[in-house]
């Protein structure tokens, strides 16, 4: 089980940090697990988001064969319980191109009530005013003003969103610069190292700040800086064993 604690760890570091976290640990090359320029977030003020996928898939460009537009939304919410903690709601459209909008305000405000921190989609979203004022962070592909024949076709299945594969119960962390899964088995030690690494980082980043940096010095900071990850790296090796 992940615990809030870890959840809230996670929260206070960006997202590019998160990935040069999971870099540490050797589990995945360092170009797989995170979503491409085709996802944007919609308020990249809003701080982190870190939740477990509840996946979808969705159309738009033609009715429903049976029920109305929101008839599985119900259900959607319902199977919250199962993830093993707050909600992202992730929505491959499976229209090509996107027809209309895969959420709006409505939508986001039922996800919000029944605990999910997010939503993820591939196509793309409307009400966008709206749903800053609630504090919802939505990261899609593009705006559409209509929902058009807006319905949700299966729940919890694996679906394809910015590049990766997204199945149901992943852990995914996203903010300003983009999204990215994190593996469920490192999740508590990516947490844990957060603050040496970024305290690595500073190294290098407080030197050439302070003005007159000289290349000497740049040099023995990045030294410094290495030598710190290293021992990171050596740390949650002997983890794993």
């Amino acid at each position: 089980m992940i615990t809030c604690e870890t959840l809230e760890k996670l929260g206070k570091f960006d997202t590019p940090t998160i990935c040069n976290l999971i870099e540490l640990f050797d589990v995945r090359p360092r170009n797989v697990g995170y979503m491409d320029a085709r996802i944007q977030a919609c308020f990249p003020e809003m701080p982190p988001m870190v939740g477990f996928a509840a996946t979808a898939t969705h159309r738009s460009a033609a009715p429903p064969r049976k029920g109305d537009s929101y008839s599985a939304i119900d259900g959607q919410v319902a199977r919250f319980a199962e993830l093993s903690g707050p909600a992202v709601v992730v929505f491959q459209d499976l229209d090509q191109p996107t027809a209309a909008a895969n959420f709006g305000e409505v939508m986001c405000s039922v996800y919000q009530a029944f605990g999910a921190v997010g939503l993820v989609t591939s196509g793309a979203g409307r009400d966008l005013e709206q749903v800053r004022r609630i504090g919802f962070p939505v990261f899609t592909g593009g705006t559409i003003c209509s929902h058009g024949y807006t319905h949700i076709l299966q729940l919890h299945v694996p679906v394809h969103v910015g590049g990766i594969a997204i199945y149901p119960d992943d852990l995914l962390h996203g903010d300003c610069n983009g999204v990215t899964t994190i593996p469920k088995e490192i999740a508590d030690e990516v947490a844990d190292i957060g603050d040496d690494f970024v305290a690595a980082e500073m190294v290098v980043i407080s030197t050439v700040r302070q003005g007159g940096c000289t290349v000497e010095q740049l040099t023995a900071a990045r030294a410094e800086m290495a030598d710190m990850i290293g021992k990171l790296r050596a740390r949650v090796t002997r983890a794993k064993k």
